[in-house]
């Protein structure tokens, strides 16, 4: 007569076969959106907003007060933000890539503080009255922001970057009446040449 207080261990019932197989199911899918890149940056977006740069170029070049050249570059991030996103979009549709997926929310999240260090660091020069130097530093933290960004991106991205970084470099050393023409080459002339090669590479 087996003993009433040794009774055998309960054993639990196994996983359903589906379960497993969904976890499995979510756990490739998973790591295979990790491993994939950003592909939805627009390369007709980006020659946009190199168009748009040319024409606050020279009419920031065309301002004599300081905060009035300070608005127009203003206006035009603005206006630069928006068509890259609206681009972003319509490319996302067209090619079925997910706008909440992992490599969006990394290359949103790589642009984020590069750009936000760079407001800040605007508002100050600003009210410092560095006016100068504004050029440059826009160039260089918008350059870090598309590498960081970018690190998730097609390989051309971040390499954008490093240009956007190298000419805010040498804008920081250049006189400051080169600002206005070294702003229209960098978010004027790279956007374009990049946006070029990104629209015959990666699919417009």
């Amino acid at each position: 007569m087996a003993d009433p207080q040794r009774l055998p261990p309960r054993l639990e019932a196994p996983r359903a076969l589906h379960l497993r197989a969904m976890d499995n199911l979510r756990f490739i899918r998973e790591t295979m959106e990790g491993a994939s890149r950003f592909t939805a940056v627009s390369g007709s977006g980006e020659i946009a907003v190199g168009l748009t740069a040319l024409a606050a170029a020279w009419l920031g070049a065309l301002q004599e007060d300081r905060l009035a050249w300070l608005g127009v570059w203003l206006a035009e991030a603005l206006v630069g933000a928006l068509v890259s996103v609206a681009a972003i979009v319509r490319k996302a549709r067209r090619t079925e890539v997910s706008l909440i997926s992992q490599p969006v929310r990394r290359f949103v999240l790589g642009l984020l503080p590069p750009f936000v260090a760079g407001g800040v660091l605007t508002a100050v020069l600003f009210w410092k009255g560095l006016f100068f130097l504004l050029p440059g530093l826009w160039l260089l933290m918008y350059g870090t922001g598309v590498i960081t960004g970018g690190s998730y991106s097609v390989r051309i991205v971040p390499v954008m970057g490093i240009a956007f970084m190298v000419l805010g470099g040498l804008t920081l050393l250049a006189p400051a009446a080169w600002g206005d023409a070294l702003l229209a080459a960098g978010f004027g002339g790279l956007h374009i040449v990049f946006g070029a090669i990104i629209a015959r590479r990666h699919g417009g």
